[in-house]
């Protein structure tokens, strides 16, 4: 199965895409799309939608895994990366790309057994469990990858298999 993660912002979306076949990994690519500061914000989003598209049709993945987005602080940013967020499902949903969703706390507790682990030991962890050299960067890379790894650790959940059902 071919996972590709999406940690979602308007600035900076970090992708990456995993295969994952009997309990092993292989990353395939891992990157991110970003758009400047200094554009119209509808133009970014158009940006993020295009890049999208090109990543999926690139890389051809079986599924998406994206953060669920969580903010309790700054509503501004909060509805910027929403808006960014919705371009990229909507790119997976015209693409037939099936969309799977987990919140921060479900995939710290799938990378390091622990729904509260700091940021640093997510990413030591992708980094062991895809035998990476190093820690990908920037930051929203790294992340993207621990929701692919996530997905890959939660596919064959029940979860998945009644999602799968629903969408048949």
């Amino acid at each position: 199965m071919r996972i590709l993660g999406i940690d979602p912002g308007y600035a900076t979306v970090g992708y990456g895409l995993v295969d994952y076949c009997r309990c092993k990994f292989n990353p395939v690519a891992f990157g991110a799309v970003t758009t400047p500061a200094g554009i119209p914000f509808p133009r970014r989003l158009g940006d993020i939608y295009r890049d999208m598209i090109s990543i999926i049709e690139k890389y051809k993945p079986d599924e998406m895994a994206v953060e669920r987005l969580y903010f309790n602080t700054n509503t501004t940013t909060a509805i910027d990366v929403a808006q960014a967020r919705g371009v990229i499902v909507l790119a997976a949903e015209n693409s037939l790309l099936p969309v799977f969703e987990y919140t921060p706390l479900q995939v710290k507790q799938a990378i390091t057994g622990y729904g509260r682990a700091e940021k640093r030991q997510v990413m030591e962890m992708v980094k062991n469990i895809l035998a990476l050299e190093r820690v990908p960067k920037p930051d929203d890379t790294a992340d993207a990858l621990a929701l692919a790894v996530c997905h890959a650790h939660c596919s064959g959940t029940t979860y998945s298999r009644l999602y799968r059902g629903a969408v048949k």
